[in-house]
């Protein structure tokens, strides 16, 4: 079992955030921080926190592994956020803190008196960062998001499935996955800012933004020839051969080609027509000629067996992989090596598997995964330690429910 050591501390140590984030993007981000070593303060609501700990799958306990991978190495306070004792608590924490998280719907946090410009009178250093599905201004700022009708909005889930099938979303929650992304960079650009400059800044994190900024190639294909791209399944739009192909046996295998790939990979599959056919040596004309490629590859593929086939194509040095369901790819023995998948010892839960935060330093032991909080378990130290609060204070707020 992993656990933390003093000499494992991150390279964030000494930050606090406090985080009134839920659910998934703004928490997945503000659990990479907390493993990187910052001190994550999640702000819960008494009785309930964060409504992700209802989720499924639900563990023999009760806890919810849905939140269990998304809110790892953090503290949880519960307080009422309703209650002006409760807003009162949240101002005198964020004057310690050097970075508040928030994804409340624009203007929430400002009627709470906990906005940016409220927060930033008292504690000028603070990097404030309001993650929201539509950001801070525009015409649909006030809309809820999730992460399905992003997709949706953006174009990605057009992009996603076969050509002549219905649109589909992603296999993972990219939206959210995504922004969550774009909040640690958020962060780390403000304490960086702060480094040089002593001041804080506002950070606005639009979901939709950045689903948009993920159609990049899409969006310069648009602008080139005036294409709405459309649907094209495993296969790239740009380039052949790269698509996914069936084995023999009926497993799946992706092959990735360029140019210096090309005539390796016909003598690999027998096709030897193809590779002396000058007007197939380029790029450019695999694309013009995709449907007569492609043909010849399914054909020839689907006489092999996958794993032979592989090893032929590695040992050809031909970009190719297995299409693995997510069991077989995390028992891969280069994941095993790198120790991608971790341990964490939960209070009530046991021993509990994880996917580790995969930035790593060098020549030096990759950051443990710690266990995510029990709600309101560290609510007494953390009004102790950051609010001051002694232990007759603190006993009055939880009579009077404000945590």
């Amino acid at each position: 079992m992993t656990q933390p050591t003093e000499a494992a501390a991150g390279p964030l140590t000494g930050t606090t955030i406090l985080d009134f984030s839920r659910v998934l993007a703004a928490p997945m981000a503000t659990q990479i921080l907390a493993e990187l070593g910052a001190t994550v303060i999640k702000i819960e609501r008494p009785g309930a926190g964060d409504e992700t700990r209802g989720f499924e799958p639900r563990l023999p306990h009760g806890e919810s592994a849905y939140f269990f991978a998304f809110n790892r190495g953090k503290r949880s306070l519960t307080l009422d956020l309703k209650s002006p004792q409760g807003r009162d608590i949240a101002r005198r924490l964020a004057t310690r803190a050097d970075v508040v998280v928030e994804n409340f719907l624009p203007g929430v946090m400002a009627r709470l008196g906990l906005g940016y410009d409220e927060l930033s009178a008292r504690n000028p250093g603070l990097v404030y960062v309001s993650a929201t599905g539509f950001g801070q201004s525009g015409p649909d700022r006030m809309r809820k998001g999730y992460d399905t009708v992003f997709q949706a909005l953006s174009g990605v889930m057009a992009m996603t499935g076969e050509p002549d099938g219905p649109p589909s979303k992603t296999g993972i929650p990219v939206a959210d996955m995504t922004s969550g992304l774009w909040v640690v960079i958020a962060v780390l650009t403000g304490l960086a800012g702060r480094g040089a400059t002593g001041r804080g800044r506002h950070f606005d994190v639009s979901m939709m933004d950045v689903q948009l900024s993920l159609q990049a190639l899409n969006a310069a294909r648009l602008f080139a020839l005036d294409e709405d791209p459309a649907r094209t399944g495993t296969e790239h739009p740009g380039r052949v051969p790269s698509a996914a192909f069936e084995a023999a046996d009926g497993g799946w295998l992706h092959i990735s080609g360029s140019d210096q790939h090309w005539v390796p990979l016909c003598s690999v599959l027998g096709l030897t027509a193809l590779g002396a056919d000058p007007e197939l040596r380029n790029n450019s004309g695999r694309v013009t000629q995709r449907e007569r490629v492609m043909t010849a590859l399914r054909k020839a593929i689907a006489t092999r067996d996958r794993e032979p086939l592989l090893k032929e194509l590695r040992d050809a040095d031909i970009p190719a992989g297995a299409v693995r369901g997510v069991r077989e790819a995390l028992a891969d023995p280069h994941a095993q090596e790198r120790g991608v998948v971790t341990d964490f010892e939960h209070p009530t839960e046991g021993s509990f598997k994880a996917l580790r935060t995969p930035l790593r330093e060098t020549g030096g032991e990759p950051a443990p995964a710690s266990a995510p909080p029990v709600l309101g378990a560290d609510t007494h130290g953390v009004l102790a330690e950051f609010a001051g609060l002694d232990g007759s204070e603190i006993d009055g707020l939880r009579a009077a429910g404000v945590i």
